[in-house]
């Protein structure tokens, strides 16, 4: 068996290896050796999307895990950022999310929370993988009974509210929510209509096979003509498991998470919260965020793509605000994992503490032009060792002053080198892009 944890948890194909009955059973139990201690004592909680395959496969982690002597308690379909602050709050030894995201409904996956409510490390994922490619062990045969499900939404939802202590300032507002046919169905319309806002929904009417479908953070134009076409004064898309958010401005602009996280910064930044004068993005997030923020005093710290590596970075050093450009925005002060409805709820903070519409606030962040370009290579060599590919890349470097950015790295899963370059000219970059390309087609290709 290859590798079960990818970035974001497994994943795949529902009845289809790594997601067929009995490996997912085999996962449960693992999970259960992998956690230190007395195993007969261990309680886990698990929580799923709406898709249809979720109820057998958490029967399935049900009986693996009930199999090593622990138990598994259902939350229902729940976002996956409520399993994280479920199982830390009410003691849980590990949280189980069964969801694939923004993916459509034939995938499935899991991902897994310790009992702090961050998601595994890669050396626990490890042990896991390894425990279920032993051979040495095995799970009985036989369906047991029902998993126990209880509400607990209650416990999140009051956890949300502190986020955005005081609406006074927000007065009747008028939202439109697209829920994804997804996870947040059960918790993002009671949280808006309970704060006291005129909320509408839509994506909010899921049948198992409808999450993401032409809906949500990935497909937000539905709800940008919605916003635009009758006078809200904004929109905010989740994807199917709620851990991430998209917003759309009262013109039906989308706005996405590098605007958020700016916003974000500068208001913690004036209500004293912003630890350490920086936050953490991704490779991704575009520079004319970096240059934003450093107008304020803000650093930037960059990681590889993947919320599980902005999550490590600002763990390592102890920042309280990171993101994804995708509108994957983590607060540490409320969670160490994505929230959808937390950053939604701090953007509403933003808009009442500056006393300005969402249009205002994003329109800080000046976008630069961005080209991307891929070469087939046929080998992958130190850059730094090809001198004509190293001096094509020194004196775009130097061309670009620290008014742009460049990025040259090898794909992960394909043969080929990908050139990134953002600038304030399009034109001008496009052909810096394409020196440094010939230079690798001449000496790599």
């Amino acid at each position: 068996m290859g590798r079960l944890f990818g970035t974001d948890g497994v994943r795949g194909k529902a009845g289809d290896a790594p997601l067929d009955s009995a490996t997912v059973r085999r996962i449960g139990a693992a999970l259960v050796r992998a956690l230190a201690g007395d195993a007969a004592g261990r309680r886990l909680l698990v929580g799923r999307d709406t898709r249809e395959s979720g109820g057998w496969i958490e029967q399935d982690l049900a009986d693996g895990i009930r199999s090593q002597g622990a138990t598994l308690t259902s939350a229902g379909v729940i976002p996956t950022p409520a399993i994280a602050y479920l199982t830390r709050r009410d003691g849980f030894d590990a949280g189980i999310v069964i969801s694939a995201s923004h993916n459509p409904f034939e995938d499935n996956g899991i991902k897994v929370f310790s009992g702090a409510g961050e998601k595994f490390t890669e050396t626990l994922e490890a042990e896991v993988e390894a425990i279920v490619a032993d051979g040495s062990w095995s799970v009985p045969v036989g369906r047991g009974p029902a998993v126990d499900e209880v509400d607990l939404r209650e416990h999140y939802i009051e956890h949300l509210r502190r986020v955005l202590p005081d609406t006074s300032r927000l007065g009747r507002l008028r939202i439109a929510v697209d829920c994804a046919n997804g996870a947040t169905v059960t918790v993002a319309p009671r949280v808006f209509a309970d704060l006291g806002f005129d909320v509408t929904c839509i994506g909010c009417e899921p049948n198992g096979r409808n999450i993401n479908l032409d809906c949500g953070s990935t497909h937000p134009q539905a709800l940008a003509a919605l916003v635009k076409g009758d006078g809200y004064r904004l929109g905010v898309a989740f994807d199917g498991d709620g851990d991430r958010a998209i917003f759309v401005d009262a013109a039906g602009n989308v706005v996405d998470g590098d605007a958020v996280m700016l916003m974000c910064a500068r208001q913690m930044q004036a209500e004293g919260r912003l630890r350490g004068d920086a936050i953490v993005a991704t490779v991704m997030s575009n520079v004319g965020l970096e240059l934003a923020l450093k107008a304020h005093g803000i650093g930037l710290v960059r990681c590889p793509v993947g919320d599980k590596h902005v999550m490590e970075e600002m763990l390592r050093r102890d920042l309280r605000l990171g993101g994804e450009q995708s509108g994957h925005i983590i607060l540490s002060e409320h969670l160490f994992t994505g929230d959808g409805l937390a950053t939604s709820l701090a953007v509403l903070r933003c808009m009442a503490a500056a006393g300005q519409e969402l249009a205002s606030l994003a329109a800080e962040l000046v976008t630069y032009p961005q080209v991307l370009v891929n070469v087939r290579v046929k080998e992958r060599k130190d850059l730094g060792s090809v001198p004509a590919i190293a001096a094509a890349i020194a004196d775009v470097e130097s061309r670009l002053a620290g008014q742009g950015r460049l990025l040259v790295r090898y794909s992960g899963t394909e043969p080929l080198l990908r050139v990134m370059l953002e600038g304030k000219d399009q034109a001008e970059i496009r052909r810096w892009a394409d020196d440094i390309a010939a230079a690798v087609r001449e000496h790599l290709a």
